[in-house]
């Protein structure tokens, strides 16, 4: 029925100009008949005559001139608003600055009466506004008669939470959403209403959380605190209620933001703690200008250095990966970016010690960031002396070629898997590190090594295997009811790399502040929810065990360390000391030589490292 009253095409500007220009005409109009009571004087009507072209061309231009015409009527908004009061009080003044010419200045009597310059002012603006508000309310009131599909509450009763409903009310009928409330916890805001809807505290909103009246919330403040983000998910996960999420104006199109753009709440989002905040001022003093060199530059770690060195402005930034398709994908996305121009990517191996050395004795490097490796656990479990070839001599080969090249740094990646290693990965990660403490306690390189746990997001961790299990239908496998992870973003992860980088002195052994360890069977269950769907209904969890390898608990500091304040509360410094000899080198090399000797890597790393202990399930 309402389509019978709405254009199917927006109006042309010369009708909607007609159209306004007829309304003040109407409106001077109505303002004699009230100024005179309804019945005017024949003698005004020559002065009507001589004042109406006058008035439409004065009209005309001010409609012009403030581009009343150029809103999509059906999207009118406050701007548009404000642009006809503008427009309407601009020629309003003129006629009555005219008006105080002719009385004042000059000996006639006033030209348009004050009252009927008031009047027709009030008439013209409101009912320009009114009309178009008609027209915005019959659009969405025929953009609704689908039926509404999804209920939707807003967190933030500020301005992004206006900005989301506006976005909604734009795109109403493709998302057959009806915003039912905003929720805020400024007191000054609840109990009051914008734009009709209600503004609701938490504990009000948990009610229609409770009664099943909201399906949607989206949470609308960039800026809001971790803790108050999770607090309100979880009490909407709790209820089945699933959570949006608006993302950075940045990423808006044109600045104006889209419902499309409106996206699932991640994980990740809610497992990242507050912003740490860092001095950057020492990383740019000792990054720009120099030469460096990342490996495994395509891996997860290693691309994110790459990308967050890039701004810090190198002389020139060598990158290298032996994965050939990754640093494809890598040299695409910087080009994407415009940050290629001071990069050079190269195919490279560091197990291929020649080839490392002759790269970076030519390179002459300042910095070198080592975070190739081979980390599957499961994987390396089964061959343990490919993990020895790359985590360990890998790790040494680049050191050498790096000390023999001059290089006044070397920043060594490890991870939370070497402390009190029960996997080889971890066992050869840890070995990588005592490989490095030998060579640094004789060598002008300074060594620093830092370790992590998980991070989220990166290739082969548990938060992209779940999401492919759900988007798949499950089953989600978890090892463990009971087991714990530590997790970090990867940006947080490499950012405290670079610090750590900085204030290193040599041989020492840094370790990150991740937070609290976080159960991966609740993770399973909260990302079943964020994806809207009832564990046990929907989708089912299965327990396997843990893999071989696996750790229940992992942990940052080995039982023969102990830990040391550093200037940043996030970054720790573990009190480690070399362990190898002579004759613990010369084991090591021959084993290098012996390929594929996996019950030899084995024998070897439990004779090197006493506190690896095979995990056995």
């Amino acid at each position: 029925m309402l389509n019978n009253f709405l254009p199917k095409k927006h109006a042309p500007r010369w009708i909607v100009t007609a159209v306004d220009i007829c309304v003040s005409i109407v409106a001077l109009y109505i303002a004699a008949l009230l100024r005179f009571e309804f019945l005017i004087p024949l003698e005004e009507w020559s002065v009507w005559l001589a004042f109406l072209p006058v008035f439409m061309t004065a009209r005309l231009t001010s409609f012009l001139l403030f581009n009343t015409s150029a809103g999509i009527i059906r999207h009118t908004g406050l701007e548009d608003v404000k642009r006809i009061a503008l427009c309407n009080s601009s020629v309003t003044l003129i006629f009555a600055l005219a008006n105080l010419f002719a009385a004042k200045i000059g000996d006639g009597p006033y030209w348009i009466p004050y009252s009927i310059l008031g009047i027709e002012w009030l008439l013209t603006s409101a009912t320009m506004v009114s009309s178009r508000w008609l027209v915005k309310w019959l659009y969405l009131q025929n953009r609704r008669l689908p039926g509404i599909k999804t209920q939707v509450a807003i967190y933030g009763a500020g301005e992004a939470g206006l900005i989301a409903k506006e976005a909604i009310d734009r795109e109403l009928g493709e998302s057959g959403m009806k915003l039912i409330a905003f929720i805020d916890d400024d007191s000054n805001k609840v109990g009051k209403k914008i734009e009709g809807i209600d503004i609701l505290n938490p504990k009000q909103a948990e009610v229609l959380f409770a009664n099943g009246r909201i399906d949607q919330l989206i949470m609308s403040i960039q800026t809001l605190e971790k803790e108050t983000r999770r607090r309100m998910v979880d009490m909407a996960l709790q209820h089945g209620v699933r959570p949006l999420d608006v993302p950075p104006v940045d990423r808006w199109i044109n600045g104006s933001l889209s419902l499309g753009q409106i996206r699932e709440l991640r994980i990740e989002d809610l497992l990242g703690r507050e912003p740490i905040e860092l001095n950057n001022q020492p990383i740019h003093d000792e990054m720009t200008g120099k030469r460096i060199v990342v490996t495994g530059a395509a891996g997860s770690i290693g691309s994110e250095l790459v990308r967050q060195l890039l701004t810090y402005r190198p002389q020139v930034l060598l990158a290298i990966d032996q994965a050939e398709t990754p640093m494809h994908d890598l040299q695409l996305e910087l080009k994407r970016l415009g940050i290629d121009r001071n990069v050079d990517l190269q195919i490279g191996d560091v197990r291929d010690a020649d080839q490392i050395m002759t790269t970076l004795e030519g390179f002459k490097p300042d910095v070198v960031f080592h975070a190739a490796a081979y980390k599957h656990v499961p994987l390396m479990e089964k061959q343990p002396w490919q993990a020895f070839d790359t985590n360990a001599m890998g790790s040494r080969n680049v050191l050498k070629a790096a000390q023999s090249s001059g290089c006044p740094r070397f920043v060594f990646i490890s991870t939370d898997k070497a402390v009190n290693p029960t996997s080889v990965m971890g066992a050869t990660k840890r070995l990588a590190e005592m490989l490095v403490l030998e060579s640094a306690s004789s060598s002008k390189t300074q060594c620093v090594i830092t370790r992590f746990g998980n991070v989220l997001g990166s290739n082969g961790s548990v938060i992209p295997l779940f999401k492919r299990q759900i988007e798949s239908g499950g089953p989600i496998t978890v090892t463990d009811t009971e087991v714990t992870r530590y997790f970090m973003t990867i940006p947080e992860a490499v950012t405290l790399v670079l610090e750590a980088a900085t204030i290193g002195e040599q041989d020492n052994v840094f370790v990150f502040d991740m937070g609290k360890s976080i159960k991966i069977l609740d993770l399973a269950k909260k990302m079943i929810a964020l994806a809207g769907l009832e564990e046990g209904k929907d989708i089912e969890v299965i327990i396997t065990g843990l893999r071989p390898g696996e750790k229940m608990h992992e942990e940052l500091l080995s039982n023969q360390e102990s830990m040391l304040p550093t200037h940043h509360q996030k970054i720790l410094r573990a009190r480690t000391s070399p362990t190898l000899t002579n004759e613990n080198l010369m084991q090591i090399l021959e084993l290098a030589e012996q390929k594929g000797e996996h019950e030899a890597t084995r024998e070897l790393l439990h004779e090197l490292i006493p506190e690896y202990r095979q995990a056995s399930h």
